[in-house]
């Protein structure tokens, strides 16, 4: 392995994703890559990595439990949690339960089996180690920050939110949350716990005295709990109360230590920290990068230390993102920081002083190079915008480095120590940028005002040249300086006035060499050590020599056939001389080629030479070489690195591997050898590491073999966009590495959407920042180091390559062209004779045959011949479009319109160009394109075309057949008059399609449009809500559809009506005149409802003012109740002036007459209750209409309609409502005042006539009447019952012998006095014809009931079914009830037959039959029941006469027959006669 190396900088915006063992071995997340770090007091070691994360990591923590101390866990945002083993560096397990990426994951230090992670969706899981299982919770729907678990309770975690909040949750209760945590305002960065298992620490304070005396209870035993917040506060909660005890503001600090770049943006981050051995001392990062120690005990201002405050540059110059200590066996303290300005700090808590500082990079390590003249001075050029310079001699601190950025802003890609002036370092960029730094003073670089505009790849010390050397001399410095970059261009400046404008060398090589061509891009160039020769690598593969300071071309070697990627010369102090003309060479090939090139320099040849043979080959790299050094320290002894992942030492004269070193992650950019060490080599590489190893140390000799097509395939196959198109090129530089290379992540992380970092600017390292949210490295990996300059394209070049390559138009004659070399140069010597000769050579005729080609180049008959050849071609192959331009670039224009037309290739182009054929060609050709269009179902653009040739109607036509009924109605409107038949024909196809697609409003607008208002309105109605009945109402009435208007009014104010929506229900009625006593009708429904409101609240969205009144049902004591008829009347005559007198359209019998045509069901018990007070409300109309009307006819109906009107209630199952209306009609208890004639059964007057109707009407009162007093029967029977229930603690047989026999205590069991005798008359309720013929109806029932049983029965058995006992007795069960308590009372009764029953039932209807017509009609209450109540009436009061009671008993014995009456009436029946009840005054 390495033996000191600087990682890849932690993670960014994490909140836990460094943490140290107890065994002193830190983790830091880094990308991918977790690197593991030896820690002690003095110094520290970085000793592996874990690799295999496919996403960043975003979480790391130790297990610190003794025997597991090894173990550690890792979050990532690719969703995957990983437990690794630190010491042998291995995965154990990996656990998927995440669906999102994971923002925070610990290690419970309680339960050494307990891991816990939150990803962003809010998603909590517990992961156990030791069985692999995981539970997950779901305990807020936020984004998780981070999370801790309790060190005190195993089961309890805290999780922080990115809104503020904080939640302890219990993962023993599958998440259930503890407490909410509300004070921050916004995201939670960091969570520590105290390290104390109880809130004792801090109750000192005064200001929490009060609340425990410094004693924690038993009811509030908990922990405190430190929180770190975005909005610049640190806050200590209490657990036990579930608040913050402590809120502490952020303080403002001067910036110490050296300067940060103040063009890069950064927000803060604070992170806290809780050391285990000091509950009272708490560790929080500040705004700049500053650690704060706050005294919890402090009183009144929270007094705080600052970190590293005994020396200047101790601290952090930019935010800090994580803590974690580690206490160590000689009983010192340390905590470990990471920062965003890459560096990991070791502090001692005792002193607050730093220890030691491990700088780490951001970016790959493009360039690095040993100082000649300051030794073990290590420059480096990282992507992270800076140039670090490693003092890697140092004793004291192994990593002495300096930071430099001034002046820089985008990638460092180049370095060049001045090779005499000690520490002046020359630095290229990503951006074009060329610049000197003096790194021994504190001054800014100076920075070339000559920009390249591609990356600069190289640069390079050396003599001066023209201009430049002219004058050298006069004080000019002796070495300028020489960069090239990747537009191909190398440029020389003085170092002495960079200023001033770099030279560009190309134009003395031009001149010195008399070359009038173009030059090959160049890519590199190497001085010779004593500066007199130059070798330059181009693009094309070619190395140049050239001989200063002329630069004379001396040889030109082409041995590569891929661009040049690295050129170094053999050092020039070897004791063998010859060496020294060494020439190393590096491509995009995976050979080193070795030139030995002295015979050329020391004796310059008169004319270039060229070299094509080389001096050695090394060959092992399975891909291209980046760079290359040659060692000081030995003869001929090379290093190589490359995009294989891999270092290679070579003994070049041998042609011999010496060693492999294998410890990088991904490709190689960057090598040197140890200037003082001959075993030691340093590299760096896309890994973002620079890594020290020993060449004596490699278990590996040779670069691994094969590698290279696995790898390739592999990222080709995760990715097919990887795949490169240059086939040659993706097999010279497809893969990378002895192992494949993970997928690239940032250090630069992104949380939040905020980005963070610098944005890199170079396509070659995309992936740096872009790969973040990629599994797979982007194609830039597989680009070459050293890109061709015609290569380097901009995006929207890029995007143009990838488009599709137009056809050729002579694909036969260009083929020609792709023939061998002797071919090609024969067709030169042809066609010179063509043109030259008046007689071409044998058997050549340009333009046909093998001479296709040459009618290109021949007269114009030659080239007709040729089209003729192409189009054969064309029309083979089916290319026909192409076919019809030949004809057209002919002058075949009607040929060429006929040749599209039968092979449908027409096109707009070609329309657009036939008019010139004339129009009859132009017309055929237009309707030809139409036909071709409608195949394509291009309909608009076919119409279009048609309207071109003046053919509208079929234009029309052709849209309608394809149900384009707008464009077409669009058309026919803009071309045609208002009154063209086709518009209404349009208009209503179009509302018959919308109609059937249920789209009725647009139906609607297109039938009012054609003229057909009626089926406007109709189909509108069709949608049967409130909002469009309305609409259809009012169109009809603006259409002049009277009748369909007041049909559809009608619909949508019964609608609204049954909603209890009665205000719109008026409006919409109120609009038309015919529907006034409907108008009524609702005025009726609205008092009705607002009367029953106390007894059925219902729920009525809106009402009138005048039914404010209707609310209470009592008038005061003294007053005469108001019947609600007259209230009715008094509300028209009111609101819509209907009285007795009224005329016209509001004529009494005009409105009664059209309100008698209204149909009124059956009144049935599965009626809902609003639709019952509609029904009951007609009739009510009707009857007040019937009392206000003038016709002796119309009085004698009023009766009879309050009889409908009451018995809708009742009969519908509404007793309670029933009273309630029967209470509001007739308030005193007679129906008699109702009719307009005094007393129904006074008037002697009367004549014969009209005796039917005049029976009708009495018998309808009568029944009323007897309604009415079951009603009042009941009220004074509950009463009596509500006043026993309220004596207390009475014994219920004393209170009944007392009622029984008369005694007249004051404390008798009714609470009341004796004397309290009904106050009217409820013998009509006892009527015998009555009960008589109810009790046949009872017996025809019961008989019906028993056949249909019987029939059931005997289809069953026919049907050989054996129906399940509970079936058959739910189907018959009232019938087998009734026939067992028959039995059960009457002893064995023969079997009944189906004969005998139907006998019976034919009697009972016999008997019902002699009834009179009107006890039918008009029923009374049930007779027995009515019994019943007087005598449990009689019982416990003396409010009912003895005749009554006598009267009643015997009609309970002659019809009460029924088992459920006989049993009720038992008691009755049976107890002896009662002595009179003596009355007290």
């Amino acid at each position: 392995m390495h033996e000191r190396s600087l990682p890849a900088s932690p993670n960014w915006y994490c909140s836990r994703c460094s943490d140290v063992s107890s065994t002193g071995v830190l983790g830091v997340g880094a990308k991918n890559i977790i690197y593991l770090v030896e820690v002690c007091a003095s110094s520290c070691r970085v000793s592996g990595e874990l690799v295999g994360h496919k996403g960043l990591v975003s979480g790391f923590s130790f297990c610190q439990h003794a025997g597991q101390n090894h173990l550690c866990v890792s979050s990532s945002n690719d969703g995957n949690v990983r437990f690794w083993d630190s010491d042998s560096k291995t995965l154990i397990r990996e656990h998927t339960a995440h669906q999102s990426p994971v923002s925070a994951v610990h290690w419970s230090p309680l339960d050494k089996n307990l891991v816990v992670s939150g990803d962003e969706k809010g998603v909590v899981v517990c992961h156990w180690y030791n069985t692999g299982d995981t539970s997950s919770f779901f305990p807020e729907p936020r984004t998780i920050f981070c999370l801790t678990c309790s060190p005190h309770t195993w089961s309890c975690v805290a999780v922080g939110y990115k809104d503020g909040m904080i939640v302890l949750i219990d993962v023993s209760k599958k998440g259930e949350v503890l407490h909410r945590l509300r004070g921050h305002d916004d995201e939670i960065h960091s969570l520590a716990w105290s390290p104390l298992a109880n809130e004792v620490a801090l109750f000192s304070r005064p200001e929490d005295s009060e609340v425990t005396n410094g004693i924690a209870t038993g009811e509030e035993r908990g922990c405190y709990l430190a929180s770190g917040s975005k909005d610049q506060t640190v806050r200590v909660w209490s657990t036990a109360k579930g608040k913050a005890v402590m809120t502490m503001k952020l303080p403002y600090l001067k910036k110490r230590g050296s300067a940060v770049d103040p063009g890069v943006k950064e927000r803060l981050w604070l992170h806290v920290h809780w050391p285990k051995g000091r509950p009272t001392q708490l560790v929080s990062s500040c705004f700049s990068g500053e650690l704060v120690l706050w005294d919890l005990t402090k009183t009144g201002k929270h007094r705080w230390s600052l970190f590293g405050s005994s020396s200047e540059g101790q601290n952090h110059n930019r935010i800090v993102f994580n803590m974690s200590s580690v206490q160590l066996q000689d009983g010192r303290e340390l905590l470990i920081s990471t920062s965003m300005d890459r560096e990991v700090k070791c502090w001692d808590l005792s002193s607050l002083d730093c220890c030691w500082t491990l700088p780490t990079l951001g970016g790959f390590v493009y360039a690095l190079t040993f100082s000649p003249v300051g030794a073990g001075c290590l420059a480096l050029g990282v992507g992270d915008n800076m140039i670090r310079v490693w003092n890697t001699l140092t004793t004291q601190n192994q990593y002495d480095t300096r930071t430099f950025w001034q002046g820089i802003k985008s990638k460092v890609t180049a370095l060049a120590w001045h090779p005499k002036r000690e520490g002046s370092l020359a630095f290229g960029t990503d951006d074009g940028k060329v610049g000197i730094y003096e790194v021994f003073s504190n001054k800014p670089p100076q920075i070339s005002s000559s920009y390249h505009r591609k990356t600069v790849y190289t640069l390079a010390w050396g003599p001066p040249v023209p201009p430049m050397s002219f004058g050298a001399a006069g004080g000019k410095s002796s070495h300028s300086l020489y960069s090239c970059a990747g537009e191909g261009v190398i440029l020389q400046h003085d170092p002495s006035n960079l200023s001033g404008e770099a030279s560009d060398i190309d134009t003395l090589i031009k001149d010195t060499n008399n070359i009038k061509h173009k030059l090959s891009p160049h890519t590199d160039l190497r001085w010779k050590p004593d500066g007199k020769v130059v070798a330059i690598g181009n693009e094309d593969g070619c190395i140049d020599v050239y001989e200063a300071p002329s630069l004379r071309l001396l040889c030109s070697i082409q041995q590569h056939h891929k661009i040049i990627n690295t050129l170094r010369w053999h050092h020039d102090h070897s004791a063998a001389s010859e060496l020294h003309f060494l020439l190393a060479s590096g491509s995009s090939n995976a050979i080193v080629y070795v030139h030995d090139l002295r015979s050329v320099i020391e004796n310059p040849p008169e004319s270039p030479a060229v070299l094509t043979e080389p001096y050695r080959r090394l060959c092992g790299h399975t891909n291209k070489i980046t760079s290359m050094a040659w060692s000081p320290h030995h003869d001929a002894r090379l290093v190589t690195v490359s995009y294989d992942g891999t270092a290679q030492v070579w003994d070049v004269l041998q042609e011999e591997a010496v060693s492999n070193y294998r410890g990088h992650v991904g490709y190689l950019l960057s090598v040197d050898w140890s200037p003082v060490d001959p075993d030691v080599i340093w590299t760096g590489g896309k890994d973002f590491t620079l890594q020290e190893w020993r060449v004596s140390k490699q278990e590996f000799t040779k670069p691994p073999k094969g590698k290279k097509t696995v790898d390739l395939l592999e990222k080709v196959k995760a990715n097919p966009k990887l795949k490169r198109k240059n086939k040659k090129s993706s097999g010279a530089s497809g893969a990378a590495g002895a192992t494949p290379p993970p997928p690239e992540m940032n250090g630069e992380s992104v949380r939040g959407g905020e980005k963070t970092g610098q944005e890199p600017s170079d396509e070659d390292e995309k992936d740096e920042v872009s790969s973040t949210n990629s599994s797979i490295p982007p194609s830039a990996a597989l680009e070459p180091y050293r890109r061709p300059a015609a290569a380097v394209k901009s995006k929207d070049k890029a995007d143009l390559l990838k488009r599709k390559k137009p056809r050729s138009m002579l694909p036969v004659s260009t083929s020609m062209d792709h023939r061998p070399k002797d071919e090609l140069l024969q067709d030169c010597i042809t066609l010179a004779s063509v043109k030259h000769s008046e007689a071409p050579p044998a058997g050549c005729v340009p333009g046909q045959g093998e001479h296709i080609h040459l009618g290109l180049f021949t007269d114009r008959q030659a080239l007709h011949r040729m089209f003729e050849a192409e189009e054969e071609s064309h029309v083979e192959a089916g290319h026909f479009e192409t076919v019809v331009y030949l004809r057209l670039w002919s002058g075949d224009l009607e040929g060429a319109l006929q040749l599209a037309t039968e092979k449908g290739e027409l096109n707009d182009h070609l329309i657009s160009i036939a008019p010139m054929a004339g129009f009859e060609v132009w017309s055929r050709t237009v309707e030809a394109y139409v036909k071709q269009l409608c195949l394509q179902e291009q309909y608009l653009k076919a119409s279009s075309h048609l309207l071109s040739i003046n053919r509208l109607y079929e234009a029309v036509d052709l849209l309608r057949s394809h149900k384009l009924y707008r464009e077409a109605i669009a058309l026919v409107k803009a071309r045609l008059p208002e009154d063209e038949p086709v518009l209404k024909e349009l208009y209503t196809v179009w509302a018959s399609a919308l109609e059937r697609d249920g789209h009725f409003s647009a139906a609607a607008k297109c039938y009012v449009a054609a003229g057909a208002s009626f089926d406007a309105a109709k189909v509108i109605a069709r949608k049967n809500d409130v909002s469009s009945l309305r609409t259809a109402a009012i169109l009809a009435r603006i259409s002049g559809e009277t009748a369909l208007a007041q049909s559809l009014a009608l619909r949508c104010a019964k609608d609204l009506a049954a909603a209890q929506d009665w205000v719109p229900a008026q409006e919409v009625l109120s609009s038309q005149d015919s529907l006034l006593v409907h108008r009524l009708h609702l005025c009726v429904a609205e008092l009705l409802s607002a009367v029953l409101a106390p007894v059925v609240p219902q729920s009525c969205v809106s009402s009138h003012a005048w039914t404010r009144t209707m609310t209470t049902t009592t008038s005061p004591p003294g007053e005469r109740r108001v019947r609600l008829q007259d209230r009715v009347r008094g509300v028209w005559k009111q609101q819509f002036g209907v009285s007795q007198d009224s005329a016209g359209h509001r004529s009494v019998r005009a409105l009664l007459q059209e309100l008698k045509s209204a149909e009124s069901p059956t009144p049935t018990a599965s009626v809902p209750l609003r639709q019952v007070l509609m029904y009951s409300s007609l009739h009510l109309t009707r009857s007040v209409l019937s009392w206000l009307s003038d016709d002796d006819d119309d009085d004698e109906q009023v009766m009879k309609e309050l009889w409908r009107s009451v018995s809708w209630f009742r009969d519908s199952g509404n007793f309670s409502v029933s009273a309630e209306i029967c209470r509001m009609l007739f308030p005193e208890g007679d129906v008699g005042v109702c009719s307009r004639k005094q007393h129904i059964e006074g008037e002697e007057e009367e004549k014969e006539g009209g005796e039917k109707e005049k029976g009708e009407e009495e018998a309808a009162a009568d029944s009323l009447q007897a309604f009415v007093l079951q009603h009042r029967l009941y009220e004074r029977w509950w009463s009596l019952s509500a006043d026993t229930q309220r004596v207390p603690n009475g014994d219920e047989a004393k209170k009944e012998d007392e009622a029984v026999n008369g005694a007249s205590s004051s404390s008798s069991s009714s609470g009341r006095s004796v004397d309290d005798k009904l106050d009217f008359d409820a013998s009509p309720l006892l009527s015998e014809r009555h009960a008589a013929c109810q009790a046949a109806q009872r017996s025809v029932r019961e008989i019906q009931e028993r056949l249909s049983s019987m029939v059931l029965q005997h289809s069953s058995r026919a049907q050989g079914e054996q129906l399940d006992a509970d079936v058959s007795s739910s189907s018959s069960s009232s019938v087998t009830a009734a026939e067992s308590r028959e039995t059960s009372e009457a002893g064995e009764r023969p079997a009944e037959t189906l004969l005998s029953l139907s006998v019976k039932m034919s009697e009972y209807q016999k008997h019902l039959a002699d009834f009179p017509q009107m006890i039918k009609m008009f029923p009374h209450p049930d007779v027995v029941e009515c019994c019943l109540v007087v005598l449990h009436l009689s019982k416990s009061s003396s409010s009912v006469s003895e005749s009554m009671r006598h009267e009643a008993k015997s009609l309970l014995q002659k019809y009460g027959t029924s088992p459920s009456v006989l049993k009720a009436s038992q008691s009755f029946l049976t107890e002896p006669e009662p002595e009179p009840v003596t009355v007290t005054q």
